[in-house]
């Protein structure tokens, strides 16, 4: 493994967090144990002296700016106040603030750092009988979160990214052009631009108005839902920002598009949804634009993040996909 994530760095981070345990009031026998390893890297910090767990994310070189990090903080803290979902809490550290700047214990770059309350739940997963259920209650849930949105006065200086067609596969291209996707053969590039700039075209079309376009989760794929009994948490707003309000269901069938239930899930997401927040025709036919523009996307980060375990496992089979997928939208 190279690059962001090369097993130096991950040994440093892990080193990090654990020096970092008493930023929160943990015992110096708190140890960290690396949870997940994707754009940032996470890890549970176990005190044994006074059994306090909480997680601690330490953000990836480069990508969010400190006024971009504390404003997802202010809006988790709006939907916490107002109970509109479950979500963990962000943790301010013993001085009060609730983002730190953590320095590196080998001298490698140092890293913003934030803790938040460790729950209860597992990940749902594409082969859970209920997994259907879940979609039904994620669309309630995204309609609920959807409209608090549209309710909420932006504080000043709340700064996130902008994920438009720009940003996810034209010029910004935020996770990588999607033209250095792993394995893409000629064939593939060309099929490729040719999705891409029909998503250009339908979403220009449709447009960015406020019914359609706000401040949104953005990544509700299965990895960021924890099932906790009858309970569905939601964790990292990571990539929150501003999109098309059905792009969050794009989100959420991440690295699933081809799997043979997932019309079930969108049936079921998209009724749920639908008995809070009506959706109209030309809402409705963008979506397949908005999950191709996701699914690019995906491939393009794959490539962008090639030392981190997903991207070595779904490697050039997820691009090959992505082409199949591709072909699919044009002949629709």
């Amino acid at each position: 493994m190279t690059g962001e994530y090369s097993p130096a760095v991950v040994a440093d981070l892990n080193s990090m967090a654990t020096a970092a345990a008493p930023l929160w009031g943990l015992s110096p026998k708190t140890t960290a144990t690396l949870m997940s390893l994707s754009e940032n890297a996470t890890f549970r910090l176990d005190d044994p002296d006074s059994g306090r767990r909480l997680s601690l994310r330490l953000h990836r070189q480069g990508y969010h700016r400190t006024e971009e990090i504390r404003s997802e903080l202010m809006w988790i803290n709006a939907l916490r106040q107002k109970k509109i979902i479950d979500t963990p809490a962000p943790l301010p550290g013993r001085d009060g603030d609730i983002l730190h700047v953590l320095p590196s214990p080998t001298g490698l770059a140092p890293r913003r750092a934030v803790a938040f309350d460790f729950v209860p739940g597992d990940m749902p997963t594409p082969d859970d009988h209920d997994l259907t259920r879940w979609f039904s209650t994620l669309g309630a849930l995204t309609a609920r979160l959807h409209d608090h949105t549209q309710s909420w006065p932006l504080p000043n200086g709340f700064v996130r990214k902008r994920w438009d067609v720009s940003a996810m596969i034209g010029e910004v291209s935020y996770w990588g052009p999607w033209q250095a996707s792993l394995g893409l053969p000629a064939e593939g590039r060309r099929i490729f631009q040719r999705a891409s700039d029909r998503i250009h075209t339908t979403m220009a079309a449709y447009g960015t108005a406020s019914d359609r376009f706000g401040l949104i989760h953005a990544d509700l794929r299965l990895s960021n839902l924890l099932v906790d009994g009858d309970a569905l948490r939601v964790i990292d707003f990571d990539d929150s920002g501003l999109s098309w309000f059905l792009y969050d269901f794009a989100a959420a069938i991440s690295f699933h598009e081809q799997h043979p239930d997932v019309r079930l899930w969108e049936d079921a997401w998209l009724d749920s949804y639908q008995q809070l927040r009506r959706l109209s025709p030309q809402d409705l036919a963008v979506l397949p634009a908005l999950k191709m523009a996701r699914r690019l996307l995906l491939t393009a980060w794959l490539a962008s993040h090639s030392e981190i375990p997903l991207a070595q496992e779904l490697g050039s089979d997820y691009t090959s996909g992505t082409v199949e997928l591709a072909e699919a939208f044009l002949s629709a």
